[in-house]
C-alpha cells in the first residue's frame, strides 16, 4: 500500500493482488478510511475476505459409543476424543448423552470438565418388573459392560453389576439435536444406532449433516445409506486408544 498527496486529496493505492492492476481511492477530506475502503474492495471482489469457520456441534451417544469400543477390545480416551472432534471438525460444543446414576457423579463431573456438555437421562430400575410387563423403551446393550472405567487416567467407574438399569438416551439426543439446530451449521452424530436414521435423513435434506462417527463396523444396516458420511472410530483406535501408564511402566 503506497499513500501519496496531491494538493487537499490524500489517496490510496491498492495492488489488486489477482490481477496486479492498480485500485485508486480518493477521500477529499485528506484522511483515508481504509476499513471502508476494504469493504469496499471486498464487496467489489478486489478483495476477498477469509471466510469463516462454520459451526459444528456433536452429539455423542455415550453408551453406544462406549460398548462399541469394548466389544472391539479396547477402551476409548475421552479427552483424546474431545480434542479429535475439535481438532478434526471444529466441534465447539460437544453434548454427551449418559444415564444418570447418584454414584457416578464425579464421572460426570470430569467429562465436563475434559469440554463435553453432559445431559443426564434418569435410569429406570426393571428388577421387579413383572416378565409378562412391557419394557419401556431402553438403550439396548448389557449395562453390565457399559463403563467408563479409566477418564484420562483417573479411576471413575460406572457401575458394573448392575445390568436391571436402564436408561434410554435416543430421545433426549434427538430432541437436543433439532433444538440446537438453528445455533450450528454442521452436526456430527456419535454412535451406530439405527434409531437416528430420521435424525440423519432430515439432517441431510437440511445440508446440516456433516458427518457420522460409528463405534466400529458393526453399525446398523439402517445407516448405510449415509455410507459418504460415516467414519469409523476402530480405524483410528491408534489415535483415540486409552492407554494406561502404569501398563506402559511394567
Amino acid at each position: 500500500m503506497v499513500l501519496f498527496s496531491s494538493n487537499t486529496y490524500q489517496h490510496t493505492k491498492l495492488l489488486d493482488g489477482r490481477t496486479g492492476s492498480v485500485v485508486l481511492a480518493i477521500d477529499a477530506g485528506g484522511l483515508c478510511d481504509y476499513s471502508a475502503v476494504l469493504q469496499l474492495l471486498a464487496t467489489l471482489g478486489v478483495v476477498r475476505r477469509k471466510p469463516t469457520k462454520s459451526t459444528t456441534f456433536a452429539f455423542v451417544d455415550s453408551q453406544n459409543l462406549n460398548l462399541g469400543t469394548q466389544r472391539m477390545g479396547w477402551k476409548l480416551d475421552w479427552r483424546r476424543f474431545r480434542e479429535y472432534l475439535r481438532d478434526t471438525y471444529n466441534v465447539t460444543q460437544a453434548y454427551l448423552f449418559i444415564g444418570y446414576m447418584s454414584e457416578n457423579e464425579a464421572l460426570y463431573e470430569h467429562m465436563h470438565e475434559l469440554g463435553y456438555l453432559i445431559v443426564l437421562k434418569p435410569t429406570v430400575d426393571v428388577s421387579n418388573m413383572h416378565h409378562d410387563t412391557p419394557e419401556p423403551n431402553l438403550v439396548k446393550g448389557d449395562t453390565r459392560t457399559a463403563t467408563v472405567e479409566v477418564v484420562d487416567g483417573k479411576e471413575i467407574k460406572e457401575v458394573k453389576d448392575k445390568p436391571t438399569i436402564k436408561g434410554n438416551v435416543d430421545a433426549e439426543l434427538v430432541l437436543y439435536a433439532m433444538k440446537e439446530m438453528p445455533n450450528y451449521d454442521k452436526a456430527i452424530i456419535v454412535s451406530g444406532d439405527g434409531d437416528f436414521f430420521s435424525l440423519a435423513e432430515y439432517l441431510i435434506s437440511q445440508d446440516k449433516l456433516d458427518h457420522i462417527l460409528t463405534p466400529n463396523w458393526q453399525y446398523s444396516s439402517l445407516l448405510k445409506p449415509f455410507e459418504d458420511k460415516i467414519v469409523r472410530l476402530d480405524q483410528l483406535r491408534r489415535q483415540l486408544a486409552y492407554h494406561d501408564r502404569k501398563d506402559r511402566k511394567k
